[in-house]
């Protein structure tokens, strides 16, 4: 495959457009560390529930529903807090 000119002008463009998207979440996050954190956590025990062993009686699957919802509700605090 012959990369020419415009491929290379999409690349660029594209990476500036992460790069961009990177530095604004790291600048919010600065300014909602806690926010961020708990986001973290909670991507982390979803992570952990997702792994553990499935005969749970039902209480791991409601446990990822729960964080899940958990989620949602910090990503639209984190949002509010941005505006």
């Amino acid at each position: 495959m012959k990369l020419n000119f415009s491929h290379l002008i999409i690349a660029f463009t594209l990476g500036i457009a992460a790069a961009s998207g990177v530095l604004i979440e790291n600048a919010h996050a600065a300014n909602q560390p806690h926010m961020y954190n708990a986001l973290s956590n909670l991507r982390a025990a979803r992570h952990q529930l997702e792994v553990a062993a499935d005969d749970k009686g039902g209480h791991r699957v409601k446990a990822i529903g729960i964080i899940d919802s958990a989620i949602a509700e910090v990503q639209a605090g984190i949002s509010i807090g941005n505006d």
